[in-house]
């Protein structure tokens, strides 16, 4: 039986990971496919803490959208080292349903915004939402910067009302603090994802299943 102490400090919360990600990032979906790998190794639950980060933030302009000309840094070289990566990773994650190995062109801050209006006010369907985003894009090819297939998502999902999606994008506020939880997560020291976090230390890409398992568990 839980103490009222036990109450107070949380021991009766599941454990958790928290995961910065960005939906167009394809070792993010590679990163939370090896997540689920290594949850299911384990006797008690490990919860998500999501964290949003913008792979696009130095492309964008004033206005927010992206300026595809801008110098990202990036050349054809450094794209085909990460297709091999992502091709690498399908093979040892169980992913070889992916149906992209990049996503350059595909704009996620609406994604990112939903899935944090989805997070504070439907928690419980978060997480369906969130892999039905990331499903959407890399197993199925579809724009998820594109409100009606955000949509689509939401309205697949038990517990949840597709409305969420057009009352999130029409919500500027909203949208500016999810701006600020890309800047606060810069400010933690995250320059890339996915990164996985746990008890003050971290691990960066879409490391191994047991990786996790000695981030988390100190084995």
């Amino acid at each position: 039986m839980a103490t009222d102490s036990d109450a107070a400090s949380g021991a009766d919360e599941p454990e958790a990971i928290t995961v910065y990600s960005d939906y167009v990032c394809p070792f993010c979906f590679l990163g939370r496919r090896s997540l689920a790998n290594y949850q299911e190794t384990r006797e008690e639950p490990l919860d998500i803490d999501w964290h949003p980060f913008d792979l696009r933030a130095g492309q964008r302009g004033p206005d927010g959208e992206i300026d595809h000309d801008a110098d990202t840094g990036k050349d054809e070289e450094y794209y085909e080292q990460a297709r091999e990566n992502v091709r690498r990773l399908q093979e040892e994650y169980g992913a070889d349903e992916m149906q992209l190995e990049l996503a350059t062109d595909v704009d996620s801050l609406p994604a990112q915004v939903v899935s944090v209006r989805v997070r504070e006010t439907a928690p419980d369907a978060w997480l369906a939402f969130d892999e039905g985003v990331f499903d959407a894009l890399w197993l199925e090819g579809r724009d998820i910067g594109d409100r009606d297939v955000l949509a689509d998502i939401a309205a697949d999902i038990d517990g949840l009302d597709a409305a969420v999606v057009d009352e999130a994008l029409g919500d500027d506020d909203l949208r500016e603090r999810v701006t600020d939880m890309f800047d606060a997560a810069r400010r933690q020291g995250v320059t890339g994802v996915p990164t996985f976090a746990y008890d003050g230390h971290a691990a960066r890409g879409a490391v191994p299943p047991e990786q996790l398992e000695r981030l988390v568990e100190g084995v």
